[in-house]
């Protein structure tokens, strides 16, 4: 898929990195998760096709995104991804979002159904119950007594097997050299709304057609959590990848893309058989 644009955009007091790739009629928007980059999403996005436009960006405080300080509120993530679709001219698209991106997905789709196609949710948290909360909130607070790299280190084995790890030792140091670069406190800032935010409650307001999908051994968006999303979003549609934790942008990008390509591919062709009918 070819780059159509690689820039910048401000956003008030925010400048945003992002990319632009492909120029089908179908538009995708893909947000990362913490401590992450929009490059986090290559090797799913080079597996589309070539149906889509897809914009990925970097979050505020995270990549070549300003490292602003301060508290962060799901809702300046909903602004940014808004103002930046907005920006490259996507009045409608399909979004996709990992982990804490599909938290910021989750509340997109409430808040803006207007906007949405589809909904792509990827190792994705909600209804955590309450050993799931306290654990969260403990990493939350390691974290913050400690450094990002710190935390990626300890982190490792919950994101990827150790299968891959050894057969990726590359991909491996580049991983821990980007953990690396990024900003403690803007780093605890995003992790805080991905500790604290849960919409496990509310998810059977969203009305968009849903792709969930998590890897069978993920701790921390885990199985449950995912059949729970299926139960509560009417007609979703439910995927656990066998043998995989929570890093599977990373570890099967090809399995992802497959998926993702099916389900929203799936709502052009239903567009197009309903217009042959009509």
């Amino acid at each position: 898929m070819t780059a159509v644009a690689a820039n910048s955009f401000v956003h008030g007091d925010v400048t945003l990195n992002y990319r632009v790739d492909g120029n089908g009629p179908q538009k995708l928007v893909c947000i990362h998760g913490v401590g992450s980059y929009l490059e986090a999403w290559g090797g799913v996005v080079a597996r589309l096709p070539d149906q889509f436009t897809v914009l990925t960006s970097d979050l505020r405080g995270h990549g070549r995104s300003t490292r602003i300080k301060g508290r962060y509120e799901i809702d300046d993530f909903v602004h940014d991804t808004l103002a930046l679709a907005d920006h490259v001219g996507f009045a409608i698209f399909h979004l996709a979002g990992f982990s804490l991106g599909g938290l910021i997905a989750q509340r997109l789709a409430l808040t803006h159904p207007d906007r949405l196609r589809r909904l792509v949710l990827l190792a994705t948290v909600a209804g955590r119950l309450p050993e799931e909360r306290q654990a969260v909130l403990g990493r939350l607070a390691a974290l913050a007594a400690s450094q990002p790299s710190a935390h990626h280190a300890a982190s490792l084995s919950r994101w990827l097997t150790e299968e891959f790890q050894q057969r990726n030792p590359d991909l491996i140091a580049e991983l821990r050299r980007r953990d690396a670069e990024n900003d403690p406190a803007c780093y605890a800032a995003a992790y805080r709304v991905l500790a604290e935010t849960d919409f496990g409650g509310i998810l059977d307001q969203i009305r968009a057609p849903t792709l969930i999908v998590t890897g069978e051994d993920d701790q921390g968006s885990n199985p449950r959590m995912a059949r729970h999303m299926h139960d509560q979003i009417r007609g979703s549609r439910l995927e656990i990848l066998p043998g995989l934790r929570h890093s599977i942008l990373v570890e099967a990008p090809a399995r992802v893309a497959g998926l993702m390509a099916d389900f929203l591919t799936e709502h052009a062709e239903q567009q197009a058989g309903a217009t042959s009918h009509g």
